[in-house]
């Protein structure tokens, strides 16, 4: 899943598994306490009585009467955990969430085998940004009441968030066993399903949510992806459209649609989409003149910032909003060369597989293998791009590099070669020239190279190397006097 995927998901969901949560958790069961008397006939002494016209309140949308109600029967009765419970979500629906925390916690110390209250707690928790503490409150209330909807739809949210997509399909599967199971239910199972790699069963699930709530705008946009990568544009196109129709100005799902249309092949739509939306699209080196990236005025600029931090989020983000863009998964590479190489392999091979005729991601991604030690690959990938492009110096570079790795010193000799004829003062290139020759046993060649390293060597930044060669010239040197060594090849192959 897309860090865009993956935030349209958190917060989507998250926002559904919320206001199921804190909406009216109205207590209907029957209570059986004995009732306190009652001398003036209207329930003003009864905790029962009290309790039940704070639910007629909370039902009819006063919370605040709601709450003097469940205050006064807790008064009369202090050990009244119902009423505990429906003050709490009463405060939460008024927005004292610390009241409503301890008034949550008070309930369930009065009740601990009683579900409802730890589901609302880790409902509360949540919407706070405490996973951490809401994740064993709903566990609990799931162990109390093993298909406690509420509690099952928010863990899998959790876990979901989490990167946990196995569990979180587990939960949210029993949590839609139910016939009733609401829209928001079925969005969740179908987001878990694409995380976990199964599209078939997320765009069965997707199709149930737009079901039983068709102008369900996120369903809408996450069919139609799906859908475009089964290339059904057509299904994808009419979605989009309608998806198109509801969004309400928000620059995030219209970056999305941008990109969408963009897969499908409708440029033109995309455009039109970003521009209404007020976003910045930039064009990368393309003939076709399609759109390359969506994003905001901002996030271009913070993606070209001299800041590396900066422009890295900058560009994760971007490539969110266009996962299929090769310019920003080729920049990205670069960005990740020097602080994870692993992240620059990636980033430059999937670039590469977008546009395999694109000579810039080929270097880069062969350059990245090179770093990765993977040298038979880079060396494969290089021979390719300076076949058409042969003065181009980081292929030359590199692929000198992997051939001297490899062992392939004689081929290797030609690259660096080349590289002194376009870069004379390279003078660290003598040095890999004269140990490829020392190598190959091609002691005069050698030590011609040697004494030009010699000569031209910086002090200080190839003081390694010039330790190296002072040790070995003297062993050389003999070696030569008794006639050691290849004699000197008139000519020299290119190729192993």
């Amino acid at each position: 899943m897309t860090e865009r995927q993956t935030a349209t998901m958190a917060s989507w969901s998250r926002f559904a598994a919320l206001v199921a949560a804190l909406g009216l958790l109205l207590f209907a069961g029957t209570l059986t306490q004995a009732q306190t008397d009652d001398p003036f006939g209207d329930g003003s002494a009864d905790p029962v009585k009290l309790f039940e016209r704070g639910q007629n309140a909370h039902a009819h949308g006063d919370l605040l009467k709601a709450l003097e109600f469940y205050d006064e029967a807790i008064k009369v009765r202090p050990e009244f955990a119902e009423a505990e419970f429906q003050r709490g979500t009463a405060l939460v629906g008024l927005g004292r969430l610390q009241e409503a925390e301890s008034g949550l916690r008070r309930a369930i110390e009065l009740r601990k085998d009683w579900s409802l209250p730890y589901s609302a707690l880790g409902a509360l928790l949540v919407r706070l940004n405490r996973d951490s503490d809401a994740e064993p409150v709903l566990r609990q209330a799931i162990k109390l009441d093993k298909q406690d909807n509420l509690a099952l739809r928010i863990l899998a949210d959790i876990r979901l968030r989490a990167g946990d997509a196995k569990e979180a399909l587990e939960l949210i599967h029993r949590a839609t066993i139910d016939a009733d199971a609401p829209a928001s239910a079925w969005m969740l199972r179908a987001m878990a399903e694409r995380a976990a790699g199964d599209k078939v069963a997320a765009l069965s699930s997707f199709e149930r949510v737009l079901k039983l709530d068709p102008a369900n705008l996120f369903a809408l946009i996450e069919r139609a992806e799906i859908l475009i990568g089964r290339g059904d544009n057509e299904r994808a196109l009419a979605d989009l459209k309608t998806a198109e129709a509801l969004n309400k100005g928000d620059k995030a799902i219209a970056s999305r649609l941008a990109a969408d249309y963009e897969l499908t092949g409708k440029h033109d739509d995309a455009t039109r989409v970003a521009e209404a939306a007020g976003l910045t699209q930039v064009a990368s080196a393309s003939s076709d003149g399609t759109l390359k990236v969506v994003g905001t005025p901002e996030e271009i600029e913070a993606a070209n910032s001299e800041d590396p931090e900066v422009a890295l989020k900058a560009l994760e983000h971007l490539l969110g909003k266009n996962p299929n863009n090769a310019m920003l998964l080729a920049r990205l590479g670069a960005a990740y060369r020097t602080v994870d190489a692993n992240r620059s392999l990636d980033y430059y091979k999937r670039a590469a597989a977008k546009e395999p005729a694109n000579i810039d991601y080929a270097t880069g991604y062969s350059s990245a293998l090179v770093q990765a030690r993977r040298f038979a690959e880079a060396a494969a990938i290089l021979r390719r791009v300076i076949q058409a492009a042969p003065e181009n110096y980081v292929a030359h570079a590199n692929l000198a590099t992997a051939l001297y790795e490899l062992k392939q010193y004689a081929v290797a000799v030609a690259e660096y070669e080349w590289l002194l004829k376009a870069k004379p003062d390279l003078h660290v290139a003598y040095y890999f020239i004269a140990t490829a020759h020392d190598y190959l046993g091609e002691y005069e060649q050698a030590l011609e190279a040697y004494e030009s390293f010699l000569a031209r060597a910086d002090v200080k930044a190839n003081q390694l190397e010039l330790e190296k060669v002072k040790l070995r010239l003297p062993s050389l040197r003999k070696q030569i006097q008794l006639g050691q060594g290849v004699k000197r090849k008139s000519e020299r192959p290119t190729e192993h």
